[in-house]
């Protein structure tokens, strides 16, 4: 008798505005076992999606990413990152306002945050953007579940108004951009 031991994995915890747009994007890619949408560093514990839209809880909205880092690097994740989003906008994404849509990288070790600073710095000398990156780097402290709601929405949701104009073309466009990660 033989036993398949389970892929090594491995978390990101990313905010690039609306979970919706991030979430629909990883979950496309390679090595990408699960993406979960939450809210992570504010002050108020058990926070809703409600709460969080008024922009008082501090929270960002965030994604967790499962990978399998013989797969995909965290390195690659970031590369990803940096380019789903606009890194920066102060607290903004398109019309998406207030600091729960801020630019923000919560690492998990000291590697993370090593392998985020690295990559922050190796986009912002690239040439990709022509402004100074605002990307927040910041320990995570406890990460807050999004409703259930929140899950695989653009696949659950297509015909959502937001999802046709802000999700699907982003989805595209990263999909060409990254064609060799795509499952």
């Amino acid at each position: 008798m033989t036993t398949t031991q389970a892929p090594h994995t491995e978390t990101a915890i990313l905010g690039a505005g609306c979970f919706w747009c991030v979430e629909a994007v990883y979950l496309s890619i390679k090595g990408v076992h699960s993406v979960r949408s939450g809210y992570a560093g504010g002050h108020t514990e058990h926070p809703t999606y409600k709460q969080v839209c008024t922009g008082t809880t501090g929270h960002a909205e965030v994604v967790e990413v499962t990978f399998d880092p013989a797969i995909i690097s965290y390195a690659q994740l970031l590369r990803i990152f940096f380019t789903l989003h606009d890194p920066t906008t102060l607290n903004r994404q398109g019309n998406d306002v207030g600091t729960q849509y801020r630019s923000v990288i919560f690492f998990t070790d000291e590697a993370q945050q090593k392998t985020a600073l690295e990559i922050r710095d190796e986009i912002g000398k690239s040439g990709l953007w022509n402004a100074p990156l605002v990307t927040l780097i910041k320990p995570l402290t406890i990460l807050w579940p999004a409703e259930i709601s929140h899950e695989n929405y653009f696949a659950q949701n297509p015909g959502n108004p937001y999802c046709q104009a802000v999700v699907a073309p982003k989805v595209l466009k990263m999909r060409k951009a990254f064609a060799e990660l795509q499952k």
